[in-house]
C-alpha cells in the first residue's frame, strides 16, 4: 500500500509493541505520518512519533490527541489498538478486574475516538479502525471477561459506523485469531506445560499456525486506506479461518 497514506496523519494507541508496533510500521510504510499513543514511547523507531497516553484516563486521551494535531496539523486515521488481556470464567474475576479491563479495552476506544472526532470531521480521508478479537465471535475457554470486552468493541464499531457515516468517517475493526505476540509469550510462560499450551493454540487455528502481527497490520492498513472508501461497519477476520471454517481433522 505504498503511497496510500501520503499526506495523512495516523494515530495508533498501544503502538509501542506487538500488534500496535506492526500497525504503526505498516502505516508509515504506506506514507502516513504516524503518532503512537502508549504508556511508554521512549523506544519507538524513527520516524514514528511517541506521545505518552493512558487510555483509561480521559484528560490524558484528550491532551494526547490534541498534542498530535498541534504537532502535525491534522488527524485522518485513528487505530484503537491498546488493550489488556484477561483469563478465567465468569466466576474467576472480581468486579474490580472487570472494571479495569473494560476501562481499557472498551472505554479506551470511546475516549480516544471521542477526542479525535472534531479533527476527523475535517478530514477527507477519515477512518477509525479498532482491534477486536475472535473472542468476540467464538466461545473460547476461560476468556469470559476478555470476550465480553471484545464483543463490546464489535458492537461499538457498528454503532459508530452508523452514527458517523454521514460525516464521512468510516469505522471498521479487525478480528484477529491468536496472534504470536509478547502477551501470548507471557501467557505461555505461566502455563504448566508451555510447549503443550502453544501446540493447543496452534491446533485450534484451522490454517495450522498462529497469526502474525504483520498480517493484522496489513488488514488494518486496508481498512484505513482511502482506497477503501466504501468499506465501513466491517469486521475483517484475520484468523486463519477460526471463526468460519471447520476442516476435517488431519490424519
Amino acid at each position: 500500500m505504498s503511497g496510500d497514506f501520503d499526506g495523512l496523519v495516523a494515530l495508533v494507541t498501544g503502538g509501542a509493541s506487538g500488534i500496535g508496533a506492526a500497525i504503526a510500521a505498516e502505516l508509515n510504510r504506506g506514507g502516513a505520518t504516524v503518532a503512537v499513543l502508549d504508556l511508554r514511547t521512549d523506544a519507538l523507531p524513527e520516524p514514528i512519533a511517541g506521545f505518552a497516553c493512558d487510555v483509561s484516563d480521559d484528560p490524558s486521551c484528550r491532551s494526547s490527541v490534541r498534542a498530535v494535531v498541534d504537532r502535525f496539523g491534522r488527524l485522518d486515521v485513528v487505530v484503537n489498538n491498546a488493550g489488556v488481556g484477561a483469563q478465567g470464567t465468569v466466576a474467576d474475576n472480581l468486579d474490580a478486574e472487570w472494571h479495569r479491563v473494560f476501562d481499557v479495552n472498551v472505554l479506551g476506544v470511546v475516549r480516544v475516538t471521542r477526542a479525535a472526532l472534531p479533527y476527523l470531521r475535517r478530514s477527507q480521508a477519515a477512518a477509525v479502525v479498532s482491534t477486536c478479537s475472535v473472542a468476540a465471535t467464538v466461545g473460547l475457554p476461560e476468556r469470559a471477561l476478555y470476550s465480553a470486552t471484545k464483543g463490546a468493541v464489535l458492537s461499538l464499531t457498528r454503532a459508530m459506523a452508523t452514527d458517523h457515516l454521514r460525516e464521512g468517517i468510516r469505522v471498521n475493526c479487525v478480528i484477529p485469531g491468536t496472534v504470536d505476540t509478547p502477551w501470548i509469550d507471557r501467557l505461555l510462560g505461566n502455563a504448566p506445560d508451555p510447549a503443550a499450551e502453544r501446540a493447543a493454540l496452534v491446533a485450534r487455528q484451522p490454517h495450522g499456525r498462529l497469526v502474525s502481527s504483520a498480517e493484522v497490520a496489513r488488514a488494518v492498513a486496508y481498512l484505513a486506506s482511502p482506497r477503501s472508501g466504501s468499506t465501513t461497519g466491517v469486521a475483517l477476520a484475520v484468523d486463519g479461518g477460526m471463526q468460519a471454517l471447520r476442516p476435517r481433522p488431519s490424519g
